[in-house]
């Protein structure tokens, strides 16, 4: 019999989307992917040559359970020159990905009952890494008009004797807002709780800079990774930074459930810490382009960007003017005009009425998608 458990995982949405996509292209028609946050850059050569050469020296075996010292090490050095913050190594944990060391931050503060406290919207995952470490959700439903963000006094209401953590997430998917340090601040008063923030996107930034929660508290634990800001998704690596005081926990918890990322990819991460700033320069330029280009067409089209998004590569379009069912009007969207996109439902009720549209794909392929879009809008009669 399946777990209750495993019953009460949500969908993630987005991947149902890709797969009817994938399912019309095996028919022979042309989707144009803007659904996924997936960078269509290649992996910048050295990270590449890095990982070759880890190869054709044997580095195949099991790492330290939290990961290489060479890379922890390096990790510790990128915060210090970026945030100005001071960790070390001990405190650093590496792994297949950013998911994995999600879900073992909530293992390693949650006892079953805990709280979590987390907007609406936010990124879908996230409640299943909670329910799996067996906690619950306390959600605080966020506006469209102050960019989604949380509001100090809401998150003071939503404390109870059971919260354990805030979650936080800047540069924000889906809405690509960039919390500011005032606002950082801010959560980080409640010094009560722990902040679990992920920082995925950081580096992603086209108008100031990303700021780490880490500049304002060291009660946190840090996500981050090398998939997004490389054009390494498909890699697999991922770390966390957390507190000193669960080094012992977190290495415990690695042992037994993932045993150690793999080794030569880990030399590869050094080598994007390290070598690959002029890779990230250029696909920064290039990213800012498409942002700048997707805003326009869509808010010509008659969507609504409530705030202008500033990180990540998403653009969170406001389109309850054409619909009011998003889940409905995204398959249609990719069955009829065949482009791929990300339903508002997908991120938390706060979301319907929404489109995610991912500019992580060349310009061309975004002019040709909105055009196709705008045509369909005319097609149904929701612009003329």
């Amino acid at each position: 019999m399946i777990s209750k458990r495993a019953t009460q995982f949500t969908s993630f949405i987005v991947m149902d989307v890709m797969a009817k996509a994938e399912e019309l292209e095996r028919k022979g028609e042309h989707i144009i992917h803007m659904e996924v946050g997936e960078p269509d850059f290649t992996t910048p050569g050295v990270i590449t040559d890095a990982a070759i050469e880890a190869l054709r020296q044997n580095k195949t075996r099991y790492t330290h359970a939290l990961g290489l010292l060479e890379l922890r090490q390096a990790i510790c050095d990128h915060y210090l020159k970026e945030y100005h913050v001071s960790i070390t190594p001990e405190q650093v944990l590496v792994s297949t990905g950013t998911s994995p060391v999600l879900l073992f931050a909530m293992l390693a503060i949650l006892d079953h009952g805990d709280e979590i406290i987390i907007s609406d919207p936010r990124y879908p995952c996230y409640q299943n890494f909670v329910l799996a470490a067996g906690g619950r959700l306390r959600e605080i439903r966020t506006c469209p008009e102050e960019g989604f963000q949380y509001r100090r006094e809401d998150i003071a209401r939503a404390i109870s004797p059971n919260t354990k953590a805030i979650l936080i997430n800047s540069p924000c998917n889906p809405t690509g807002i960039v919390m500011s340090g005032g606002q950082l601040a801010e959560i980080a008063s409640f010094d009560r709780h722990y902040i679990i923030s992920d920082e995925i996107y950081h580096g992603l930034v086209y108008e100031g800079k990303a700021r780490s929660i880490l500049e304002f508290t060291d009660r946190a634990f840090v996500i981050n990774g090398f998939s997004k800001l490389y054009a390494m998704t498909g890699w697999r690596l991922g770390y966390l930074i957390f507190p000193r005081k669960f080094s012992a926990i977190m290495q415990r918890i690695h042992q037994n459930f993932m045993i150690s990322a793999n080794s030569f990819i880990q030399w590869a991460g050094i080598a994007a810490l390290t070598k690959a700033g002029n890779d990230v320069v250029r696909m920064l330029r290039l990213y800012d382009e498409r942002r700048r280009y997707m805003i326009r067409r869509l808010t010509e089209m008659g969507f609504v960007i409530h705030v202008e998004p500033t990180g990540a590569f998403y653009v969170f379009a406001d389109g309850r003017k054409f619909f009011n069912d998003s889940y409905r009007e995204a398959f249609r969207i990719t069955e009829e005009a065949k482009v791929g996109v990300t339903p508002g439902i997908d991120f938390g009720p706060g979301g319907e009425g929404f489109l995610r549209f991912s500019y992580a794909t060349s310009l061309e392929n975004i002019k040709e998608g909105l055009n196709r879009l705008e045509l369909y809008l005319k097609k149904t009669g929701k612009i003329r």
